[in-house]
């Protein structure tokens, strides 16, 4: 994470000039800044170091990293630092092709990719290619890199670009899209914990069954887990947790939590949720539909069954994304969760069918625009939601068919 070749580069002006042909680094190019006013989401510094020929930037963040934007509007992290990024675009000068590669590719398959890719560099700019990279690599310090190695690097680079990395056009505040591979769906760092600590629960951990009576959050996350991970042997240890989130009153995991217990159709189980509904006016009302005692385990399990079809079900994708987003800022994820608020109004700015009805496809439920906004503000995104009210002004003024 050194940025000891970006000096040497611009101390030494052969050394600049083999930079900028033929592995497009341009320090000059940085003079003349982006294409567009850019900026990170997460609110971080962003120095411009170099251009290439395509019209791309290549950013240093406040940590080190680097970043490169493109001019159609994509980026990502390939380096740890101007290093590590060199080393890359040294070894692999063809590396904006190499993003489509991965290590799961194997090393057959890579090397004769690169070697391909390099093939064609070579016949364009009519140059040995190997003998400046040599030259450059000696000069830095850089050791010599398979191809294999360098594609490694550049793969793990690029994972790391979301959430903390995800540039923002400063003036419209759309989000850039990745290069490189997608990252994972926003459930699975929002679930992480709870799926930690319901392993933990699983096994007996008394000091985790501590922590839930405690930690309402831990509470909620382990619930969610639970919702996509049941298990028949799950009964007593749901039980448990049904009674700490009474804690909490009425909350989605409550009704969750009593939601799987009642799919076990127990008889004896018919108290403890009237015991749970009980506890407080809200949860005697959103709880009211719960068998009585005495009632049939079978009437137990189809209102169980009916209200997991109706709030819950066992697909993460299906789950609204605000349950992800707030679960995400109850654990201080705060850039997951604007970046992941971020991509869903650009998608819907791109699309606005992704508003439609269920019940009514000839019409739009604007009201998700306006819940974004008030996350927006909430965030301290004051530019995202002008732009969410913008769209839902506009759609209140189109003419209904």
């Amino acid at each position: 994470m050194t940025d000891h070749a970006l000096r040497l580069l611009r101390q030494d002006a052969r050394l600049a000039a083999l930079a900028e042909f033929p592995f497009n680094f341009s320090l000059a190019r940085a003079e003349h800044g982006h294409v567009e006013p850019v900026r990170l989401a997460s609110g971080g510094p962003l120095e411009a170091v170099a251009g290439d020929d395509t019209g791309g930037t290549y950013f240093v963040c406040g940590d080190g990293s680097v970043l490169y934007a493109d001019s159609e509007g994509g980026a990502g992290i390939i380096g740890s630092g101007v290093d590590e990024a060199l080393e890359i675009l040294i070894g692999l000068p063809g590396w904006h092709d190499c993003t489509r590669l991965s290590p799961q590719d194997g090393e057959e398959g890579i090397l004769a990719y690169v070697a391909e890719v390099e093939r064609e560099i070579r016949e364009e700019c009519g140059i040995s290619l190997d003998a400046e990279r040599a030259e450059l690599r000696a000069a830095l310090g850089f050791p010599e890199r398979s191809p294999v190695e360098l594609v490694r690097m550049l793969h793990a680079a690029l994972a790391r670009t979301e959430p903390g990395f995800v540039l923002l056009g400063a003036e419209e505040g759309g989000a850039y899209d990745l290069i490189g591979p997608p990252p994972p769906p926003v459930w699975e760092p929002v679930l992480a914990t709870g799926r930690g600590d319901l392993a933990a629960l699983r096994a007996g951990d008394t000091a985790v069954w501590e922590a839930m009576a405690a930690d309402a959050v831990r509470r909620r996350l382990a619930l969610r887990a639970a919702q996509f991970d049941r298990r028949e042997g799950d009964l007593e240890l749901l039980r448990r947790l049904l009674r700490y989130e009474t804690r909490s009153s009425l909350t989605d995991e409550l009704r969750l939590a009593a939601v799987l217990v009642g799919l076990h159709g127990r008889a004896e189980d018919l108290p403890l949720l009237d015991e749970v509904r009980e506890t407080d006016f809200d949860t005697a009302c959103g709880l009211s539909e719960i068998p009585r005692p005495g009632a049939d385990p079978a009437e137990l399990r189809r209102w169980a069954q009916d209200t997991d079809r109706l709030f819950f079900g066992t697909d993460p994708a299906d789950e609204p994304l605000c349950t992800w987003t707030d679960l995400a800022l109850d654990q201080d994820l705060t850039d997951l969760a604007l970046v992941a608020l971020i991509r869903r109004f650009d998608a819907i700015e791109l699309d606005q069918s992704l508003l439609r009805r269920s019940d009514d496809p000839s019409s739009l439920d604007t009201g998700e625009l306006s819940a974004l906004a008030d996350d927006f503000e909430r965030l301290g995104e004051p530019v995202q939601a002008e732009r969410a009210r913008r769209l839902y002004a506009a759609l209140q003024d189109r003419p209904r068919h």
